[in-house]
């Protein structure tokens, strides 16, 4: 896998996923109470043997590159690195189209980056996915065909379709057809598998892709286009060699508060589709030395409670992700509540000009939140969004997709109902 450099994607603005990011690029969004959305890409690429690593980002970065450079320190006996690469000012440049202007422009204009020979192979990831993926058995398979281009696809159904781009392969996996975002019923229907599996009718791109280093280079100089899925790939059909490699396993497109939401939340079931416990295969991100969860006698039932984390005397944590260091005090009641932990402990339980110290306070009760970073829920405060608001904003809280998120570093008052 020495010839492979991996690219992952995490430019934009998240628009979908704020409040979450405001302040950060999405793949430094947290997951899973103790790791970054980064950690997933990169861990996948690890396993595989892929040790050339480059994150291209250029929204509110300085999160994602302290966690980076905090967590993927390579030895000075290897040649591999993670890199974050961020949009530069050229001198040729107007300012603004210095800005990555899509997935494609965005690898186009750091491909010298790379420094890849016409041998290699560039691995083109997204850094808000959520999978567990062999990617040498992509790898080999792209190989072994001879491809030019290999397009990893799950399958879907009809309405998931139109969020993707879909494609129609043979029976050898070479694909014959790409369309992104099909919206119209005659393309949907020319592009359902004649093999389909219960609703699952579509074979959709993951947005992984695997090209020829010096193919790549030809086509991003041929064709000046910005997106992947809507320019690149297209106009590959009938040109070069496009091959679809299928995966089966699970999936998921990290893009907006509800798919975060429950993408965290499916991480308690008893056995979650997407496991965090494979000893063979485990998730990397930084290590922080914190000690075992602390709890009290408190009621829990299907959560996971990160490092750090103290649950007080008659809590109640139902179906929840607790993060690293976070502190839910005697009384709280938590229902459904994704919690992204905090930096560090209040010394000696400072509460800042606030008056609120961090975590979760006595005697609240919470229920469809995410609580992030370093937030502030005072005490007896009551976030259950009783009225069912799919949208609202005030000065404490925010609701997208009927979730209400407390945001990084907000501080909600004692007493505070919604």
């Amino acid at each position: 896998m020495h010839r492979v450099i991996a690219v992952i994607l995490g430019g934009g603005q998240g628009a979908r996923l704020k409040p979450l990011t405001s302040e950060r690029a999405k793949p430094a969004v947290p997951f899973a109470g103790k790791y970054r959305l980064v950690d997933i890409p990169i861990s996948n690429c690890l396993h595989a043997g892929i040790f050339r690593v480059n994150v291209l980002t250029q929204y509110q970065s300085a999160s994602l590159h302290r966690h980076v450079y905090n967590a993927y320190r390579f030895d000075h006996f290897s040649r591999g690195y993670v890199n974050v690469l961020a949009a530069e000012l050229t001198e040729h440049g107007t300012g603004a189209d210095d800005w990555y202007q899509g997935t494609a422009d965005a690898v186009r204009k750091m491909l010298h980056r790379f420094e890849a020979q016409a041998d290699d192979e560039i691995l083109i990831l997204s850094g808000d996915q959520v999978y567990a993926m062999d990617l040498a058995e992509m790898v080999r398979g792209h190989r072994q065909a001879g491809a030019d281009v290999t397009v990893a696809a799950t399958r879907v159904d009809r309405d998931s379709a139109t969020r993707f781009g879909v494609m129609r392969v043979d029976s050898d996996h070479w694909i014959t057809e790409f369309a992104e975002k099909p919206k119209d019923d005659e393309t949907l229907d020319r592009f359902v598998v004649p093999d389909r599996v219960g609703h699952y009718t579509h074979l959709a791109s993951m947005g992984i892709y695997l090209f020829r280093a010096s193919v790549l280079a030809e086509l991003l100089a041929a064709d000046s286009r910005d997106d992947f899925g809507k320019h690149i790939l297209p106009s590959c059909i009938g040109s070069r060699r496009l091959r679809c490699h299928p995966f089966s396993g699970y999936w998921e497109d990290v893009g907006t508060i509800e798919s975060y939401h429950r993408v965290n939340l499916e991480l308690t079931d008893p056995v979650p589709a997407f496991n965090l416990f494979d000893e063979e295969r485990p998730f990397y991100s930084r290590a922080r030395f914190l000690p075992p969860a602390k709890i009290g006698a408190a009621h829990i039932d299907r959560a996971m409670l990160s490092d750090g984390s103290i649950i007080g005397d008659g809590a109640i944590v139902r179906r929840s992700v607790v993060g690293i260091r976070s502190i839910v005090a005697p009384g709280a009641h938590l229902d459904r509540v994704v919690m992204n932990g905090a930096g560090a402990y209040d010394i000696q339980g400072g509460k800042r000009s606030s008056g609120v110290p961090l975590g979760i306070g006595h005697d609240s009760e919470l229920r469809n939140v995410i609580i992030d970073r370093d937030a502030r829920v005072g005490a007896n405060v009551r976030l259950t969004n009783d009225a069912g608001l799919a949208e609202y904003e005030d000065d404490v809280i925010t609701v997208r997709d009927g979730i209400i998120v407390v945001q990084r570093q907000a501080v909600v008052p004692d007493g505070y109902s919604f």
